[in-house]
């Protein structure tokens, strides 16, 4: 459980009672994770600090929730990767122990770019890269934080990220609800796992609904962006293993305003990782290639794996596909085989899917 506290026109005496009450009727009693406020940089919440106001309020906070749960992680406030700096130096002039986390969002709109009218094709490559360009972001942050007295005691809490786009229209970009939303969320989830050591925290916004499980008509069904968290989360996988990949690169020039040029996005993004048994090898593969199939060699070093392995892919007939209540699984995981032969696996990869291959140890 993760629980926001209120840090503009709320007041320490009453955080530190939220705190304890929670604390008596949960089961563990203490070290729940508990967020300094949320988005405090933005002027629409009621009572938002100043810079100047920042440190001292969140170490107020920070030392009420403390006096009464000694074990509370706390999240403190911190700003969007791509206009963090000014913010985040404020809340690093705290001692300090007074924050395990500084948290960070990026709820973006997909189809606002620099260049406008850019073709469908070149948005989704735009919207495609933003996890790559993000995942250097979060590095640049956590660069931030380790040259202060924070080093190696405070990381990143990711606490929303969402794609949104196409106001009341059809979409015509990735978004929440169709594949080419999926697309993009399994490139977060790949990033996320590259960088599992400073972002430890990750939540996407709005599991229901947004990206997640719906309800229309008294019938409940999932978005493909659903599919891809199952992908990821029924996964046997706990270590992040070391890739290398040469499918090749494109680069994004005048793309989505928010982070317009990204350099070096991999076609075929790949991640591997292994069990805490060691006994099962995955690898999650999101290929961004619009309308080309990518064959691939995958070769398998210091792990001895079965001839046979599991393979499940989901992809869609167009990006801005979606689930809904008149075909609720038209876009869904088709699961199949591969085989592996002196350590290596032979597959083609879909254009515009994501995939996960399992294989075990003999």
């Amino acid at each position: 459980p993760q629980i926001a506290l209120n840090l503009g026109s709320g007041t320490p005496q009453e955080a530190a009672d939220w705190v304890r009450y929670v604390d008596q009727h949960w089961s563990r009693h203490s070290g729940l994770l508990w967020e300094l406020g949320n988005e405090l940089w933005g002027n629409w919440n009621l009572g938002y600090p100043t810079f100047e106001e920042l440190p001292e309020r969140t170490l107020e906070f920070s030392k009420a929730v403390r006096a009464v749960d000694p074990e509370a992680r706390l999240i403190a406030t911190g700003q969007d990767p791509d206009v963090y700096q000014k913010w985040n130096a404020a809340q690093l002039q705290n001692p300090p122990n007074t924050f395990n986390f500084l948290s960070t969002h990026f709820v973006v709109t997909t189809d606002r770019t620099e260049i406008k009218n850019k073709s469908r094709d070149s948005v989704a490559e735009d919207d495609f890269a933003l996890p790559v360009e993000l995942g250097r972001r979060l590095r640049a942050m956590q660069g931030q934080i380790n040259e202060t007295e924070f080093r190696n005691k405070t990381h990143l809490a990711f606490t929303e990220w969402l794609l949104v786009c196409c106001d009341g229209g059809t979409a015509h970009a990735p978004r929440y609800d169709n594949m080419g939303g999926a697309i993009t969320a399994a490139g977060f989830f790949n990033m996320l796992i590259q960088n599992a050591d400073i972002v430890p925290i990750s939540d996407m916004t709005g599991i229901i609904e947004f990206a997640g499980i719906w309800k229309k008509r008294g019938r409940v069904f999932g978005t493909p962006a659903y599919y891809t968290f199952r992908l990821y989360s029924t996964a046997d996988a706990d270590v992040a293993l070391a890739v290398e990949s040469n499918s090749g690169h494109y680069d994004v020039h005048h793309g989505v305003s928010r982070l317009p040029e990204i350099s070096a996005v991999p076609y075929l993004d790949v991640v591997a990782t292994m069990n805490r048994k060691g006994n099962r090898l995955t690898i999650f593969c999101v290929n961004r290639r619009l309308h080309q199939d990518t064959p691939a060699t995958i070769s398998v070093s210091g792990f001895n794996a079965k001839t046979n392995g599991a393979l499940e892919s989901l992809s869609a007939g167009s990006l801005y596909d979606v689930n809904d209540e008149a075909q609720p699984e038209l876009i869904t995981p088709v699961e199949s085989t591969v085989r592996v032969i002196n350590s290596r696996v032979q597959y083609v990869f879909r254009h515009e899917s994501i995939t996960r291959i399992e294989l075990g140890a003999r």
